[in-house]
């Protein structure tokens, strides 16, 4: 018999190669936006989501306040909760209390950050009736291990919440949805928060706030590289850039060259030029309309169920049904 281990891939090595792979992109310069998201940069999101400018954290909240109820009434009982990139975990609480008073609730928040998990962990962690388990792992990697310990006839609930699916492409979206998919079963259900289009004014002021302290969490990534990967990185030579893209109906966020300049990254093995005014494009965070959602769940192989809109903050919290 063959004795087969698993490979726990090794974040640094990955971070390490995902940098020179990025950076060496022959069009444009770019970084993966989940490298955003290490304990200065998960803290940083936090200041962010309460800043006046960014109206979608508190849209997001609103909704899963009024129609947690009639959102867990939706789901098949019973049901463990995953969620894909719990953060604090606080918006959450208002689905964990709904299904609590109808049975035991097991909630598996699924994060990159071990910060984030431990802030879930301290934010729920007075709730009764319900029980954690963190999993420090990708989106998918998380769900897979929940779904190979769920219990016969459980369902599961993903979340996946603020508009985290924004930060993919609308190509990669949908692969990652039908991704999502395949893990999961015929009925098992998924919340999908989506962030609708609105002026363009005022989605620029959300991510380019006038305090800087999205100006502050993009830069990290490069402090993030310095402190990790021995880069050298002189922070005062780059600036945050936020910009609308009409064709793909995104908000993206780069890093500015202010000079011509040479960085190295010595866990990279890495050395790359920069041009003044050349960019690092580290995310994108696309914006949907409200009658797109039935059409990508049907060609990702759920079925929209319910949807509920807040009007403040144009953002959709949708409710999708695996077929």
């Amino acid at each position: 018999m063959m004795l087969v281990h698993a490979i726990t891939p090794n974040p640094s090595y990955e971070f390490a190669a995902e940098v020179r792979l990025g950076l060496t992109h022959p069009e444009q310069k770019e970084l993966p936006s989940k490298y955003l998201y290490d304990d200065v940069g998960s803290a940083l999101f936090e200041v962010i989501s309460v800043l006046p400018e960014y109206g979608l954290t508190r849209a997001d909240e609103r909704l899963l306040q009024r129609h947690a109820f009639d959102i867990v009434e939706r789901v098949p009982k019973p049901v463990v909760v995953a969620e894909l990139g719990s953060g604090s975990g606080k918006k959450t609480r208002w689905i964990l209390k709904a299904l609590s008073r109808r049975q035991h609730v097991s909630y598996c928040p699924i994060e990159i950050s071990p910060t984030a998990l431990a802030m879930c962990a301290r934010e729920l962690g007075d709730m009764d009736s319900i029980s954690i388990v963190g999993f420090e792992r990708e989106y998918l990697d998380g769900l897979l291990e929940v779904a190979a310990r769920r219990k016969a006839g459980e369902n599961i609930l993903v979340l996946f919440l603020g508009s985290t699916i924004g930060n993919f492409d609308r190509a990669a979206g949908l692969t990652f949805l039908q991704d999502m998919r395949k893990i999961l079963r015929a009925g098992d259900s998924l919340l999908l928060g989506t962030d609708l289009l609105k002026p363009v004014h005022q989605l620029l002021d959300a991510y380019d706030d006038p305090l800087g302290v999205t100006a502050a969490f993009n830069l990290n990534l490069l402090s993030r590289i310095n402190r990790e990967l021995e880069g050298n990185f002189l922070l005062t030579s780059f600036e945050h850039e936020a910009r609308f893209n009409d064709d793909a109906r995104s908000v993206e966020m780069h890093l500015r060259s202010k000079a011509r300049q040479s960085v190295h990254i010595g866990g990279s093995n890495l050395s790359v030029s920069f041009e003044e005014g050349e960019t690092i494009w580290t995310e994108s965070s696309h914006k949907y309309a409200a009658s797109e959602i039935a059409e990508l769940a049907k060609h990702t192989g759920f079925r929209c169920d319910a949807q509920w809109i807040d009007h403040d903050w144009p953002f959709a919290e949708n409710l999708l049904i695996a077929e």
